[in-house]
């Protein structure tokens, strides 16, 4: 403990004749609070080992507890009254690695005094401690990067263009890979250990290792390529090679795909990057990442007015809650067929995840709009019905079982118009969650495993009356 510099230093100014002389009365409060302190530490001097690894730990429990009051009360405050996302997302890691640094620089601290820098115990961790503080700054880095550079590349880009916001892109990966390098480089060399030496001692062998999993490198590099072109993003509905589903995940060998059929398609990234992949999710030219557009032929009896049929069809359309307004409905004569006249609704729904309860919303109240205007659908000609083959149905109970079923198919209609509700509403809820910088990665994943779930649900339901 004597050959500690802060306590020499303390001796010095005590035994310097000019700093003693130099004293004035209007220094002398300062003096007797120096002299209170100087007695706190000759009575923490005194205390035995035991005692001060106590005091110790506890100075550094209670340096933690104030820095963790700190970002509480007034860090986090501050993050959540700000208007950007960044500071929330960066929250959390800085704070786990602050109460780590405290930890380790506590600890390093304590062992200096308890033991004194000569000690070899200090001498031989000397080199561990340094090696941790220079992983936790390159992890703080890391993290700033894996944060920042997205919200940087932002700025500069333009703001007509779809863009990915859920993977995450070479550039982060490189810039990110290149700090860990130069971090485990410098922690390694502060305990003897030389990465460059390593890493020529396992050449052969990596070259061995790269000749056998030549696909396996295939499909690691071209997951780079599809994080570097951004074509899609999680949660996104694409085509490929015939397949139709939503994007669960991309791994670092495959991409996960999920159907409507509920079944998990696994695209190896070497096949994807050689396929031609359609995007259902990025309809709209103004950069509407999640409109897509609507097609549906309906026919008409030969009969039939075309205008009469056209302004039926287009007021329906203008009518669905899931058609938006620009751009304009239409609705276009598209064949004179062998025994219809074939019309073609063009309408945008904002939302890919509305398509079918918008098709089930126009055919349903088509097929009634229809009924009512006394505009007939025909049969394929090929298909005769003489009246003979009727005659022995009860008519009366086919009457019955329809007032029955449409009855319960309104009961049906309005219980799933609720539960879409309902789902919307948990959505909602599940990403103002998201929002919150304290969440952890498990409770985050978890969430983040919830809305897909949700959404694969909502894009499921069945529209019924309004």
């Amino acid at each position: 403990m004597g050959s500690n510099p802060f306590w020499k230093k303390r001796d010095r100014f005590h035994t310097n004749p000019i700093m003693k002389g130099t004293i004035s009365n209007s220094n002398l409060a300062w003096a007797m609070n120096m002299t209170q302190i100087d007695e706190a530490i000759d009575t923490l001097n005194g205390l035995d080992a035991w005692m001060q690894w106590g005091v110790g730990a506890f100075a550094t429990l209670l340096t933690l507890i104030i820095i963790r009051f700190l970002m509480k009360k007034v860090i986090l405050d501050f993050v959540k009254a700000t208007s950007f996302d960044w500071d929330d997302r960066l929250y959390r890691p800085v704070s786990i690695r602050m109460y780590a640094f405290i930890l380790f620089v506590g600890t390093q601290t304590t062992m200096n005094w308890v033991l004194g820098e000569g000690d070899d115990l200090n001498t031989s961790t000397e080199s561990l401690f340094q090696a941790a503080y220079i992983l936790l700054s390159t992890s703080l880095v890391s993290v700033g990067l894996m944060v920042m550079v997205p919200v940087v590349m932002d700025r500069f880009t333009n703001p007509g263009t779809v863009t990915v916001s859920g993977s995450n892109s070479l550039i982060v990966f490189l810039l990110r890979a290149a700090v860990w390098f130069g971090g485990a480089y410098l922690a390694l060399s502060e305990v003897g250990i030389e990465l460059f030496g390593l890493l020529a001692s396992l050449a052969v062998f990596s070259l061995i290792i790269g000749l056998a999993m030549q696909q396996t490198l295939g499909n690691i590099v071209n997951s780079f390529m599809l994080a570097l072109d951004q074509p899609f993003e999680v949660g996104d509905r694409i085509e490929v090679d015939g397949e139709i589903g939503s994007v669960v995940s991309v791994g670092i060998l495959s991409t996960k795909v999920l159907t409507n059929e509920e079944n998990l398609v696994v695209i190896p990234n070497n096949n994807l990057v050689n396929s031609t992949v359609i995007n259902h999710a990025r309809g709209g030219s103004d950069g509407v990442g999640r409109r897509i557009s609507l097609v549906l032929d309906i026919g008409v009896e030969y009969d039939e007015d075309i205008s009469h049929v056209k302004y039926t069809v287009l007021q329906l359309m203008r009518e669905c809650p899931y058609i938006i307004d620009s751009p304009e409905p239409r609705v276009l004569l598209n064949e004179l067929g062998d025994f219809a006249k074939v019309f073609r609704m063009y309408g945008w729904v904002e939302d890919y995840s509305d398509e079918f309860v918008a098709k089930d919303w126009l055919l349903k109240n088509i097929d009634e709009r229809f009924a009512k205007e006394g505009i007939g659908i025909p049969y394929p000609t090929a298909i005769e019905i003489a009246a003979s083959d009727k005659s022995t149905y009860n008519k009366q109970r086919k009457a019955t079982n329809i007032r029955a079923a449409r009855l319960k198919m309104i009961k049906e209609d309005k219980a799933l118009l609720r539960e879409r509700a309902a789902a919307k509403e948990e959505i909602e809820a599940v990403n103002e969650r998201l929002k919150d910088p304290e969440l952890d990665r498990s409770e985050r994943s978890a969430l983040e495993e919830s809305l897909r779930e949700l959404n694969r649900v909502l894009s499921m339901f069945e529209a019924g009356d309004n």
